[in-house]
């Protein structure tokens, strides 16, 4: 029932809030949308970043590590292409520590001092321990004597007995590895190094000339030097690197987690493909080393990543939520000023229903809802106009009509009677009686008659009839005459327009005591106007009752006061516009002139009046 109670109040019937409400959930939806589909994208963007960061780390550990391997076979390549130096080894490695001191006397003397194949060995393998910084440890070991001869980083050469009976060092050396792994623990109690830091790469050294196998290089070499290649990335690297052997043995962990322990999860690794794979926690890249076969693995936990997506995320929310709201906030205050605007003109509509014809709309914008108010503005101003010259016209001139034919109760009974009257004035003699009860019979007719149309001609005829009256009642004494362009006969007219300028010359002008009382009726065509002239030699008027006259034309008129030169004056402008009406010219003594502007009415328009 709420809802309901909502959509009746603010929606039903209220159709900006609709279109703001739809607008809304269009917006809405669609910046949500877009937002989703921006963070979708960023984020896998963020989480492909992160993984290209750390496969690139990969790689350059991977080859890293390639390269310390290849260092440590390049160490015996090099001992190859010098044979003196292969055979000093040699010798070392196949005879008994004394017998190869006394070997290296026997050369020094046979040299004539000069430099020992014995002292240039170790000083070769001194050497590039000095030169590596990452080697740890060389070791050479001897398969026939069972010897370990040890060099550290103090350059020091140790020599350890690795027989059988005291040691599984053989056994250890026995085993076929020519791969980077950990280092054997006997070699570590031999080489006193318990760095779990450490890889070792084993490699096989054989008799040049026989190429039997005499002994092994054993190279201890420091994971912490995987740093160095690290380190570009290591502020923005994330996860973890593991390169592991491939029995599980941790050669390095950049999180320093697994060092010296079996890697747990070695068996996922192992049955994973290279590139990157995702598991339910992480994100896992592999990379597999032929040459020295380790295998370097990433591990991207997607808790870590998801804290980049949810930085990412906040920032899209942040900046849609500012979006939706100025989206919706402008818009709204677009629509509710323009429904604001849109009330205005249904209240100031509901003003002129009730009849309230003063009302105007106050907005003067160029937009559509401006025009819409100016033109109801005009329409308001148009209907006041025509409601002025027709209706008000129309009830002035039936009130006229009421005020001067009271006999139009029954006419057909006034006829009878005038009638009647007018035969028996005739059978006594009284011929003008008759004339005068004729004319007035006929003067009324004109009166109460209904047309559709009445024109000049009509006017001008009962304007005849009224004056023939008044030419039988003063006989001699009164004149009258009636010049007008027939052309102008059949225009249209308002009844009663000058019948009572007529009277009016009767009543106020007209010398009872002179004997060349005389009216004129003059009707011409001036441009766009009907010009009637009535000129008398009446009594005329004086100059302040003309004044008078003149603004007693322009006022409002009362009751009792409708018949006369005002009403037609009011009429006229009423119906036609202000530029027609009548005018007043008078001297005292000499007469007065009427001059009435009527409109070129061929009866194109139909007023009630």
């Amino acid at each position: 029932m709420g809802f309901v109670k909502v959509y009746l109040t603010y929606l039903k019937k209220n159709l900006f809030m609709r279109l703001l409400l739809l607008f809304s959930l269009i917006t809405v939806i669609t910046i949500i949308s877009f937002s989703y589909f921006i963070y979708h994208s960023m984020s896998q963007a963020a989480i492909n970043r992160e993984l290209d960061i750390q496969k690139k780390a990969m790689t350059n550990v991977n080859t890293y590590l390639g390269e310390k391997y290849e260092a440590s076979q390049s160490i015996l390549f090099g001992l190859y292409r010098d044979s003196s130096l292969a055979a000093g080894v040699t010798f070392m490695l196949q005879h008994p520590f004394q017998e190869y001191v006394q070997h290296s006397l026997e050369q020094y003397k046979y040299n004539l001092g000069g430099t020992s194949t014995w002292n240039d060995g170790l000083q070769y393998f001194k050497n590039h321990v000095e030169d590596d910084s990452d080697i740890q440890n060389l070791m050479l070991y001897s398969v026939d004597q069972q010897v370990l001869y040890v060099l550290g980083r103090n350059r020091q050469l140790r020599m350890v007995q690795a027989n059988a009976t005291h040691s599984y060092i053989p056994e250890a050396m026995a085993l076929d590895s020519k791969s980077v792994s950990l280092p054997n623990i006997w070699l570590r109690e031999a080489a006193e190094q318990w760095d779990n830091h450490l890889y070792a790469v084993r490699t096989p050294i054989n008799d040049k000339q026989t190429l039997k196998n005499i002994g092994q290089q054993i190279v201890f070499f420091s994971s912490d030097g995987i740093w160095k290649v690290l380190s570009n990335e290591k502020e923005e690297l994330k996860g973890t690197i593991l390169v592991v052997t491939p029995d599980g043995g941790v050669v390095f962990d950049s999180s320093d987690q697994f060092y010296g322990r079996p890697y747990p999860y070695m068996d996922q690794i192992g049955s994973l493909y290279e590139n990157s794979v995702v598991n339910q926690t992480a994100y896992v890249t592999k990379l597999t080393q032929s040459k020295g076969d380790f295998i370097v693995v990433g591990m991207m936990p997607k808790a870590e990543l998801a804290t980049s997506s949810r930085r990412i995320g906040t920032t899209i929310f942040t900046i849609s939520a500012i979006c939706i709201f100025f989206t919706i906030l402008l818009p709204s205050l677009l629509v509710l000023n323009v429904a604001r605007r849109t009330n205005q003109i249904i209240r100031f509509t509901r003003k002129v229903r009730q009849g309230d014809l003063s009302a105007r709309i106050p907005d003067n914008r160029e937009d559509e809802l401006g025009q819409i108010s100016r033109s109801f503005n005009e329409m308001i101003d148009e209907l006041n106009q025509y409601i002025d010259r027709v209706y008000k016209a129309d009830i002035k001139q039936k009130h006229t009509e009421l005020s001067a034919l009271q006999a139009r109760v029954n006419p057909h009974f006034l006829y009878n009677t005038l009638e009647v009257i007018r035969m028996r004035a005739i059978t006594q003699g009284a011929h003008d009686v008759g004339e005068m009860i004729y004319s007035l019979s006929m003067l009324f007719r004109s009166f109460v008659q209904q047309k559709k149309i009445y024109t000049l001609k009509d006017e001008l005829e009962a304007c005849r009839l009224y004056l023939e009256l008044f030419q039988i009642r003063y006989k001699d004494n009164f004149t009258y005459s009636i010049e007008v362009d027939r052309k102008l006969a059949s225009f249209r007219v308002m009844k009663m327009s000058l019948q009572p300028v007529i009277e009016n010359y009767i009543v106020h002008g007209l010398r009872s005591d002179s004997n060349d009382n005389e009216l004129h009726i003059r009707v011409t065509q001036v441009e766009e106007f009907i010009h009637v002239q009535v000129e008398d030699n009446g009594n005329g008027i004086t100059p302040e009752r003309l004044s008078e006259l003149e603004t007693f034309l322009k006022t409002e008129e009362k009751e009792g006061e409708s018949f006369g030169l005002r009403s037609i004056n009011q009429r006229l402008k009423l119906l036609y516009g202000s530029k027609y009406g009548l005018g007043l010219r008078s001297e005292p003594g000499k007469g007065t002139t009427v001059d009435i502007w009527l409109p070129m009415d061929e009866g194109k328009e139909v007023y009630h009046v």
